[in-house]
């Protein structure tokens, strides 16, 4: 049920995605959801905070597979790994519970409770990933920055799928994140 709403509001946005569609999606009775959800609200929001979970779980799994520290490599590799974060179906779906959060008071109050949250721990774990040492000066910025740089990605690619820049700034950032993190001698 919570995977069908995400994929819902992804392809259809808020106005499209009602309970009942996603019932439909997910091949539950309008009543069986309602008992789970009561309102179009719950049904969302627990909706985008599971795959959240799930899309940071992912993320840590990473972990296991990554090059050496210290190499621009393993940077590369985490870097794509957040920018992918932001260029697939649940930033989309969580793009339009934003966009309706703005214009409704109890979304909005449920959805930066959410995004408060989830931005915490990707944050955390960026700096986990990367071994940023946030007590340097500047550091805990540049993670932000990376954070940040991603979700601009995520925004163009919305409207068109432009892989090969997006590679080339990824590749970028890898490098000047390597040089930003690292201490100096």
């Amino acid at each position: 049920m919570l995977e069908a709403a995400v994929a819902c509001l992804a392809e259809h946005g808020w106005s499209g995605s009602t309970v009942t569609v996603v019932a439909e999606r997910a091949g539950v009775s309008r009543g069986a959801a309602q008992h789970h959800f009561p309102t179009r609200e719950d049904l969302f929001t627990a909706a985008v905070e599971h795959v959240a979970e799930k899309r940071s779980g992912a993320l840590r799994a990473v972990t296991r597979s990554l090059p050496p520290p210290g190499s621009v490599a393993r940077t590369w590799v985490i870097v794509e790994e957040l920018v992918d974060l932001y260029t697939g179906p649940l930033f989309r779906a969580a793009l339009q519970l934003w966009v309706a959060a703005s214009h409704e008071e109890e979304l909005r109050r449920r959805v930066v409770a959410i995004e408060a949250r989830v931005g915490r721990e990707t944050h955390r774990m960026a700096v986990e990933l990367l071994g940023a040492d946030e007590s340097r000066p500047g550091v805990r910025e540049t993670v932000q920055g990376l954070l940040d740089m991603a979700r601009g990605l995520g925004l163009a690619n919305l409207l068109t799928d432009d892989k090969p820049r997006r590679d080339r700034v990824v590749e970028q950032w890898a490098r000047v994140l390597d040089e930003a993190l690292t201490p100096e001698a």
